[in-house]
């Protein structure tokens, strides 16, 4: 749950809550609806998505062993799921918790950062292609703050020049 609703729920143990305190639960419960339905068509939509960006992945990178492309592709399909749960939640936090600290250490491993950074460019023009602008933007706190934060991290792993 978001961080801000929780503590509207705890604060609000032992008295109302206050009119902006409402105002928060309201904006969130308004827009829920909208975010169960960007949370289904992700889900619905999750390997046409994925098998596009697959595709296309491999005719950029043909070079490259089967094992790292389905290395990245795997991640980037976590972090979809992870992304669009926070956004569900409307909790970036979430990404940060349940994310990036086991993902971190996969990637940091394998030095991917060429293959992951092409693969979120492919994955962010084909969510363009499945969801409408206004569900893009719901989800795009937490697909950008998990994809930038994890090619920094594959950025710092690498030695300086």
């Amino acid at each position: 749950m978001h961080p801000k609703l929780e503590t509207l729920f705890e604060e609000a143990e032992n008295r109302y809550l206050k009119p902006e305190e409402l105002t928060v639960l309201s904006q969130y419960v308004e827009s829920l609806p909208e975010r169960l339905e960007v949370y289904r068509q992700i889900r619905d939509r999750e390997i046409d998505i994925m098998q596009t960006v697959a595709d296309r992945l491999t005719a950029q990178f043909p070079q490259e062993s089967k094992e790292t492309l389905e290395r990245s592709i795997k991640n980037a399909l976590l972090m979809l799921r992870y992304c669009a749960m926070a956004m569900l939640l409307n909790d970036e936090a979430f990404v940060k918790e349940r994310l990036l600290g086991w993902l971190a250490q996969s990637i940091q491993t394998y030095k991917t950062q060429p293959i992951d950074s092409a693969l979120y460019k492919l994955l962010n023009q084909q969510l363009a292609q499945s969801l409408t602008a206004k569900q893009i933007n719901l989800l795009k706190p937490a697909l950008v703050l998990a994809q930038t934060s994890l090619l920094k991290l594959e950025g710092a792993s690498e030695p300086k020049s």
